[in-house]
């Protein structure tokens, strides 16, 4: 697996009055994926747990669903990784007419962005933890985030299994990343769910920034039950959410966090 370029032990800087110190600074560096011998993205992202990210984009753009169906190699002089998956797959993205779009994300993103229509209608798959329960599980989300802890500026995911009984919230995350993007962030937790033989379909995800149209594609690929942030979700996300049968949960961590799409109040 490629690893960032050497380089100094990072510096973790001093809390000073509960702040971060002037010197802290997140990692980023460029990394790319070559599918089937075609460019099909490059990250900016934080180095690490880079085999998570390549899966969890992969199943998340639809090309594989399973680990089994991807051949993946990383470039053992460069940040990049040659996949190689199904041709009826890459058939079958390629016909989904996706359209390269700048992305809501931080920075200029550029992805390609399939339409709302094209999500399967699916009725409500299940609803999310009351709101005091998702309050302690962006709790033990935040605690478990080191980068965080340094600087404060990056962002984190988790997927969630909630149980009957529910499990402690620390042990109710299954699969835990940071990174500089949100997005990235995502890819990694699920990426990292299926590396490890984890079903996916039915789990929660919480997400530090806002859901997006692309977040909540992505989720409902892998058969999420609910997303929830402490920001807010948009208006395509919403949608996603509604035809998919999924919910997102805005302003999760306030005192009356907000649903949306399939589990909102107002749904049909």
């Amino acid at each position: 697996m490629p690893t960032a370029p050497d380089s100094a032990d990072p510096l973790r800087p001093a809390k000073r009055g509960g702040r971060m110190s002037e010197l802290a600074s997140v990692e980023e560096t460029a990394v790319w994926l070559e599918v089937n011998g075609r460019p099909a993205v490059t990250w900016m992202c934080t180095p690490e747990l880079l085999e998570e990210l390549a899966v969890g984009w992969l199943h998340g753009e639809g090309y594989i669903d399973r680990v089994e169906e991807v051949q993946l190699r990383p470039c053992a002089t460069d940040l990049g990784f040659w996949a190689h998956v199904p041709d009826e797959r890459l058939a079958v993205v390629q016909a989904e007419g996706r359209r390269p779009v700048l992305a809501s994300g931080c920075g200029a993103v550029s992805t390609f962005l399939a339409e709302p229509s094209t999500v399967e209608g699916r009725p409500l798959r299940g609803l999310p933890p009351p709101p005091e329960r998702l309050r302690a599980l962006f709790k033990a989300l935040f605690a478990r985030g080191e980068r965080y802890k340094d600087t404060g500026g990056i962002h984190a995911a988790a997927l969630v299994e909630v149980g009957d009984p529910p499990p402690e919230p620390d042990q109710s995350l299954v699969a835990h990343a940071e990174d500089i993007g949100r997005h990235n962030a995502v890819d990694k937790s699920i990426g990292g769910a299926l590396l490890a033989g984890r079903q996916i379909a039915g789990l929660g995800l919480l997400v530090t920034g806002r859901i997006s149209a692309e977040l909540a594609f992505k989720a409902a690929r892998a058969g999420l039950d609910w997303v929830a942030t402490p920001s807010v979700p948009s208006t395509l996300a919403v949608e996603i959410a509604r035809r998919s049968g999924m919910t997102l949960v805005g302003r999760a961590v306030s005192g009356t966090p907000h649903l949306h799409g399939a589990g909102s109040p107002d749904h049909a």
